[in-house]
């Protein structure tokens, strides 16, 4: 199942049991395929145009009046095109909105540099009382929704569309908002990795098992408020840090982990993510294969860093 249909369908079925929450889309309902809860829920769905800044507004405003907004947007729709209106008419006036930013980073693919949130984590982290968010399959989004339903506040779901290899079996999986998944315990080096790259992180893990390495993996889904006793636990025991991330290096998930360790665990890090440039139309293995944020590349790194440790 598509991540985007996996995430309409936990919607809808909240929406039967909670006729407060309501849906916004800024015409797009085709891309996140939310056409379903439209037909379902006329009068609690709403299209507002091309006017992602009204979107914000309007779900304020209806959060002011007890309603549960979710609304949705291409990621830098979604995030720096709205940033004021997110900052003043959501957070500081503490209102309880949830923004769904799909396709982030190089998920955007053929969209090419102008719809890929290469910096909309950056964009929004400095921001005060925002929740930041991305799930990494299916599982983990169905086992989140309750829990980001009955979070009292605003809140960025960075939504990869499309379909995801699980990384979690559904039948044992607990979730916690607020806590990082430690996925696999290791001794030699701390990787620390978000979104569609904790695929590509056990992907490479596979390598660095065969090769003797011993990788701690860290699935951090809350970037914001990020869970700084596991990193900094993880830290201590390997000594050695690497990010990886579907997002500018700067203002991520790299710049969060660093801002944790330096203040309680200096340790030697480094990245896998996008450098500091624009997007560019391509699929994604070609993406990857020019911002190296392939399995190899993580591989690659952490062999790097081991020797030079």
């Amino acid at each position: 199942m598509e991540m985007r249909e996996a995430f309409i369908g936990g919607l809808l079925e909240a929406m039967k049991k909670d006729d407060k929450i309501v849906v916004l889309d800024a015409d797009l309902a085709n891309c996140i395929k939310s056409a379903p809860i439209h037909k379902a829920f006329p009068e609690r769905a709403f299209n507002v145009g091309i006017a992602e800044q009204n979107m914000i507004s309007i779900a304020a405003g209806l959060s002011s009046y007890g309603f549960k907004p979710f609304v949705s947007s291409f990621s830098p729709f979604a995030t720096r095109r709205v940033c004021d209106q997110i900052t003043l008419s959501c957070l500081y006036s503490k209102q309880n909105v949830k923004i769904v930013g799909t396709d982030p980073g190089i998920s955007a693919e053929i969209n090419g540099g102008t719809h890929m949130g290469m910096d909309d984590i950056g964009t929004l982290r400095s921001v005060a009382d925002i929740v930041i968010f991305e799930p990494v399959d299916e599982v983990q989004l169905k086992a989140a929704l309750p829990a980001i339903i009955d979070y009292n506040g605003t809140m960025y779901i960075r939504l990869f569309r499309k379909t995801l290899e699980n990384v979690f079996d559904e039948n044992s999986y607990k979730f916690d908002l607020f806590k990082a998944d430690v996925i696999q315990e290791g001794k030699d080096i701390t990787i620390c990795c978000s979104g569609i790259m904790v695929q590509e992180t056990m992907k490479a893990n596979e390598i660095l098992k065969s090769e003797g390495i011993s990788a701690e993996i860290i699935n951090v889904h809350t970037i914001k408020p990020i869970d700084s006793e596991t990193i900094v636990n993880s830290a201590k025991k390997t000594g050695l840090v690497l990010t990886c991330e579907n997002h500018e290096i700067i203002g991520g998930l790299y710049s969060a982990v660093s801002e944790v360790l330096s203040k309680n665990y200096p340790t030697k890090m480094d990245a896998i993510g996008v450098p500091n440039c624009f997007g560019e139309v391509g699929k994604m293995p070609y993406l990857k294969e020019i911002y190296k944020m392939r399995a190899e590349d993580i591989v690659s790194k952490v062999k790097e860093m081991i020797k030079n440790k």
